[in-house]
């Protein structure tokens, strides 16, 4: 293994090999409760190369002009190919047509070097001959200036043409010097890049033991979630079998609580009828005779001789006829006592039916006790070979190569950071010669175009319309000789700047189009995954090196998508094939001890549902009657007067009539009886309709009670048969189906972790990130990005400017003939042969100066 991190790491540091494919699965199986530990890496994932990275979009957009074509897989493994044969036989056929595959895609590559080659061959040649044409006064180089008639005009396109040329030269020479300043910065943060690479490498070697660890650690977060549903086994296994049984039993058990209820309340209220109604009969013999009493009383006061005289005899036989009405209710000592229901009910309270029910409560709410008491030595052996699961975990992860793997691997780091380190400070100087020798053609450039430049300037600040060609000022003039001076140095060194640009476009177009875009789009590590490439004897490469089965589907591009999505190096690398830890890790296995325990685990409960004597006492209580008395005779008579007339009313109305009556004996014995009659409404009038009331309400409750007795005993003891019949025929079920549930919750855990321990070493420990990032780091951020981007951008600068040098040059060769001092101009001797229009004005852009009284040779003969 440390053979497969270690040819990764070279891979992404060398830039030497890469990876694709297909990526594998990640996923785990279902949501963890556990998670390794966070692994942060300093590497950056990406590069962005911030605002210059318009520049290099601009290279790359001439590239694909340059270069369309797509990137020629075929023509590459075709090339590879041949490379290995010992002799290739350039005759063949198939030889020419792989040659012509390349010559067509490397077409626009090839057209500009041709481009190039003429340019650097051509312009030295063009140089000597100039210089010679001009040494001979040809080519321009006769100090003398013709007139033309659109000289003016001329002076000022070739000005401007050359101040264009000259700010496109200096874009490609800005280009330039950014560029060579990129490349100088760039490797000057190579080496922090490789510090941070190696030690995002390092940090993998040091927190795969951590993460080795931490896996280890979680079976005892595991095997104490275990031990507490093992201790709790009361709740869990007692409290799930309760949880089957409470909505089949519960119910019956509160009907008949309530029923035992009902029959202490109707007992009560036959109790307290009975007592009613004994009380009544004698408060209505009393009243009776209280009544008789009185009326006697009256009749004697009303033997007055007063009651014949008138008009009192009017009111003593007023009197007299309502004595009638004194009478008592005789109903009430006739209603019928409630004594043989109530021995009933006390014959079914004999048997002690709530306590009964309380017994069923009892017996389900002991499920959970009687299930831990008679499992106690099932959960001891199950907790003892929780703990050899652990040994044996425990020794699986030491069997794992891992340490071995990482000394191997960090030996392998060690040497390769020496390695790097030991060769950045020749890079470094290397890329000093670069600098400076790209310093010294950019300052060259920028030498000419400063000649251009103060050319211009000298030229167009001195030039004079008024003076002759021959007349022009030293400013003008020099202006002139700066411009030669450019023209000389650009033939001089253009062809030199030609062969750098050539070279390093070749170099840089063919990195960009053959490893840096085929490298970011994946489609180079198609070409490496092309069977029997890289080896003729090995279908697949990568898996022919690291196991020696090369018909295993490894490919460089699907281990590169792995490491890339922080996948462990065992799944990246399928290292399955040489350790599978599915065999020590066999959950089947591991978990068979634990079910072969549990499989022991054997409860058996009895459940009390009221039994034989409470079922009688149900029955009983249904046929006492209760139903079927006759509550309307005791209602009838709770809405009855206990005596014949309201007494009070009774007494106020004879003690008004006695008030009518004369003073004397008879107005005082009737106002006597008026007062007894008032006592007798107090004291027994009143508590006798107490008592009716009193009656009242236990009659109601004797009616609430009666109301459906029979149908609702009758509903009890079915539901009672269907609870008995559920218990008797479906609680070894409900127990057994409650144990295994509680058997594969224990397992559950167990599966749950050894899977996620697989899961975790193959998907997790070890991810492999930092070599993917090392490998893009390589490949992407150093060779691309730090040196083709800088270099195709050098090259696109320079190349541009030289290039322009060509027309610059051309155009300062005809500008500086506007500008510099002439020996000799052209001389007329018959001033009518010229034009009025070229009197006025010199065709050269110059004024006649005899015009304007001042000696002018072009004018004059020389024999004046």
């Amino acid at each position: 293994m440390a053979l497969v991190l270690g040819s990764l790491l070279l891979l992404g540091l060398c830039g030497n090999s890469f990876s694709g494919g297909q990526p594998s699965s990640t996923d785990a199986p279902k949501v963890w409760n556990y998670e390794l530990p966070a692994t942060n890496y300093e590497t950056q994932d990406s590069y962005t190369a911030g605002p210059i990275g318009i520049l290099f979009e601009l290279v790359h957009i001439f590239l694909y002009v340059v270069q369309p074509h797509d990137f020629p897989e075929d023509t590459l493994r075709k090339v590879i190919q041949k490379a290995r044969e010992s002799k290739i036989d350039y005759d063949k056929p198939e030889t020419l047509i792989l040659g012509l595959k390349i010559i067509y895609y490397e077409a626009g590559i090839i057209l500009c070097s041709v481009l190039g080659l003429l340019f650097i061959i051509l312009m030295p040649l063009v140089g000597y001959f100039f210089c010679m044409c001009r040494c001979c006064n040809k080519c321009g180089g006769e100090m003398h200036q013709r007139q033309k008639e659109n000289g003016l005009f001329l002076r000022k396109c070739f000005a401007i043409s050359l101040l264009v040329i000259c700010i496109i030269i200096s874009i490609g020479i800005f280009c330039g010097f950014v560029a060579n300043h990129q490349v100088r910065t760039r490797i000057k943060r190579s080496r922090k890049l490789a510090d941070s690479n190696f030690k995002d490498l390092r940090t993998l070697l040091n927190e795969t033991p951590e993460q080795i660890k931490y896996i280890l650690a979680q079976y005892n977060t595991t095997k104490d979630k275990a031990f507490s549903d093992l201790n709790s086994i009361n709740s869990v296994l007692g409290g799930g079998i309760l949880d089957r049984l409470r909505p089949n039993i519960i119910p019956v058990l509160d009907e008949i609580k309530s029923m035992a209820t009902a029959i202490k309340e109707t007992k009560e209220a036959l109790e307290n009828m009975n007592s009613t109604l004994k009380s009544l009969h004698q408060q209505s013999t009393q009243l009776s005779s209280s009544l008789t009493s009185v009326k006697t009383s009256l009749r004697a006061s009303l033997n007055d001789p007063l009651c014949s005289v008138h008009p009192s005899s009017e009111t003593c036989n007023s009197i007299r006829l309502s004595l009638s009405q004194l009478n008592s209710n005789p109903e009430l000592r006739q209603l019928p006592p409630v004594d043989a229901e109530l021995d009933k009910v006390n014959n079914v309270l004999r048997t002690d039916l709530d306590g009964l029910v309380q017994q069923g409560y009892q017996s389900l709410n002991d499920i959970p006790d009687r299930v831990q008491s008679q499992t106690k030595t099932v959960i001891a052996g199950i907790k003892r070979v929780l703990n050899s699961i652990g040994s044996n975990i425990d020794n699986v992860t030491q069997h794992l190569p891992i340490q071995d793997i990482l000394s191997e691997f960090s030996v392998y780091v060690n040497n390769t950071e020496s390695y790097i380190h030991r060769n950045l400070p020749t890079l470094e100087e290397y890329d000093s010669y670069w600098w400076l020798g790209g310093l010294v053609i950019c300052s060259l450039l920028t030498l000419i175009v400063i000649f251009y430049y103060l050319g211009l300037l000298c030229g167009v600040c001195g030039y004079d319309r008024h003076a002759t060609p021959t007349t022009r000022g030293c400013v003008s003039n020099t202006g002139g000789v700066f411009l030669m001076v450019g023209v000389g140095l650009s033939f001089l060194f253009c062809w030199i700047l030609m062969i750098i640009v050539v070279l390093t476009f070749v170099f840089g177009a063919n990195v960009e189009k053959l490893i840096c875009e085929p490298y970011t789009s994946k489609e180079l590590f198609r070409v490496l995954d092309t069977p029997y490439l890289l080896n003729e004897d090995w279908e697949y490469y990568l898996s022919g090196k690291l196991f020696n089965k090369s018909e295993m589907k490894l490919t460089f591009q699907q281990v590169y998508s792995d490491c890339k999505k922080n996948r462990g190096t065992y799944g990246t690398l399928h290292l399955e094939n040489s350790f599978d830890i599915s065999d020590y890790l066999n959950i089947n296995e591991h978990t068979a001890s634990i079910s072969s325990e549990l499989e022991s685990l054997k409860v058996n409960l009895n459940i009390f549902l009221l039994g034989a004597a409470g079922r009688k006492s149900l029955q009983d209580f249904a046929a006492c009657g209760i139903d079927r008395m006759s509550y309307d005779t005791y209602l009838a008579q709770t809405g009855k007067s206990p005596a014949g007339v309201n007494l009070l009313s009774f007494a106020y109305d004879l003690e008004a009539k006695a008030n009518s009556l004369p003073p004397g004996n008879l107005r005082n014995s009737l106002k006597r009886d008026a007062q007894t009659i008032k006592t007798i409404h107090q004291q027994r009038v009143l508590p006798i309709e107490q008592s009716l009331s009193t009656l009242y309400q236990s009659v109601k409750i004797l009616q609430r009670t009666g109301n459906g007795l029979l149908e609702r005993v009758n509903r009890i003891l079915a539901s009672l048969d269907f609870a008995q019949n559920f218990i008797t025929n479906n609680i070894s079920s409900v127990i057994i189906e409650e144990t295994k549930k509680y058997r594969k919750t224990i397992i559950g855990y167990f599966e749950h972790y050894l899977q996620w321990i697989e899961f975790s070493i193959s998907e997790k420990v070890a991810s492999c990130k930092p070599v993917a990032t090392a490998l893009d780091t390589a490949v992407d951020v150093f060779l691309c990005s730090y040196i083709i981007d800088p270099l195709n951008l050098f090259w696109f600068g320079i190349g541009k400017a030289t290039v322009f040098l060509l027309p610059a040059l051309i155009f300062a060769v005809k500008l500086a003939k506007y500008y510099r001092r002439m020996d000799s101009e052209d001389v007329y001797d018959d001033v009518e042969t010229i034009p009025m229009k070229n009197m006025e004005n010199g065709n050269n852009g110059y004024h006649k100066d005899h015009l304007y009284g001042i000696h002018n040779p072009v004018m004059t003969s020389p024999s004046h």
